[in-house]
Parts: structure tokens; sequence; C-alpha cells
């Protein structure tokens, strides 16, 4: 009989809609997710995802990028907020402010982004944005990337990607459709990955091992 695996547990940083972050709090509790929600925290004050948070019952906060004259104190101010849930991990679902991320959650937090980077990634590259990008080149697919945030936008060693067809009639809106349903899939999948302690970082790669290694949720060599 295979070992139950014990949820992983999280803050959910967001910045809009946080229908990213709805999904990954449904599929905790429908069993498709191996996470448990401590909190969720937004980096602007009244969008969609803080009453999204509150309908779902978890407790939510608004730390408001606005408020701070840097990113130094903003990342401060959050990570006070996260250090007092005591997570397993952070999880960004269309969090849009950069964070100066400390030493103890390199390897802990985790982002989703909608392309196939490290195309069409960066500061500014976010929504819509990028799949405007990628119509424009031309490009025969999109996708998504689950990766490792480091203190580069977009930039942290990816953990797993999934592709969707760039259709000759796509525009922006029904690429994102498309992408979404991928995103939908992926972030819990790896997620799933970490919490079964199955994924090793060797400087800027991270390997999906076929079983967890003996010590350790996350092990990262040099």
């Amino acid at each position: 009989m295979t070992a139950k695996v014990k949820p992983v547990t999280a803050v959910i940083l967001i910045s809009g809609s946080g229908t990213t972050m709805q999904n990954l709090i449904e599929r905790s509790r429908d069993g498709r997710c191996n996470l448990e929600v401590l909190g969720v925290i937004s980096s602007k004050e009244a969008v969609p995802g803080i009453e999204r948070a509150k309908a779902l019952g978890v407790d939510t906060r608004v730390c408001s990028r606005a408020d701070y004259t840097d990113a130094v104190s903003f990342s401060n101010a959050i990570f006070k907020l996260i250090a007092a849930k005591k997570p397993d991990v952070v999880l960004l679902a269309g969090f849009l402010s950069y964070l100066n991320l400390p030493a103890r959650y390199r390897g802990h937090c985790i982002n989703v982004h909608p392309s196939l980077l490290p195309k069409y990634g960066g500061k500014g590259m976010y929504g819509m944005k990028v799949h405007e990008k990628v119509i424009k080149h031309h490009e025969n697919e999109s996708g998504c990337t689950v990766h490792f945030v480091d203190d580069v936008y977009d930039h942290g060693a990816i953990i797993l990607q999934r592709k969707v067809p760039v259709l000759p009639e796509d525009t922006p809106v029904t690429l994102a459709e498309r992408v979404q349903a991928a995103e939908r899939e992926a972030y819990p999948e790896a997620i799933n990955l970490y919490a079964e302690h199955r994924l090793l970082q060797q400087g800027p790669v991270v390997k999906v091992l076929p079983q967890a290694p003996i010590s350790g949720r996350f092990a990262k060599t040099t």
C-alpha cells in the first residue's frame, strides 16, 4: 500500500482576480492537490481575488504595494505576514509585485507563468500582454511554466512546463483560455511533486525523481 502523502502548507500571494488561487484551494479540498492553504495575501486593495478567498473561508490579508516606497520594505512586510503562518511553501498566483526573497524561502517559493519560459517572461510580461506577444511573433505553440522563484522576474529553475497549440484563428483571449486550462493542471501537479519530495534542484535545473529521496522535502545540490 502506498503511504498517504502529507499535504504541504502554503500561503498564496495574489494581485488580481484570484482564479489560480481558487483553483488551488478547490483542488486542495477535493483531494487532487496535496495542499493546505493557511492564508492568502493580496498586493492590491479591492481586487476580486480578495472576495474569492474570503468566500472560500480562507484567512485573507492585504499588503498593498502602493503603501511602500521600495521593494525591500514591501517584501519585508509580506514575509512578516507569511512567517506568522509558518508555511512549508509560498505560492505566487497572479502576483505582480517584485519580491526580495529571503534565503529561507529559496526552493520553497513557486510561481506559474503563462508562457514557455524563457520566452515571454520578465518585468511587465504578465496576463494578456504575454498572449499578445506570442500571437504577434507567430508562435506555433505556447503554454505555461511552473518554476521556483529567485531574485529575477520569471527566471528561477523550471519544475515543469505544459504546451498548448497556437491556432491560426487565435486571439489573445482564446489563447489565454487554453493556457489557463493548462495552468489549472500544471500548478497542482508541481505542488504534488513538491509534497511527494520528488524535486531535486541541481543548479538551475530541477529533476523530477521517480520516488522521494530518503532525506528532505526538497534537496538542493551544487
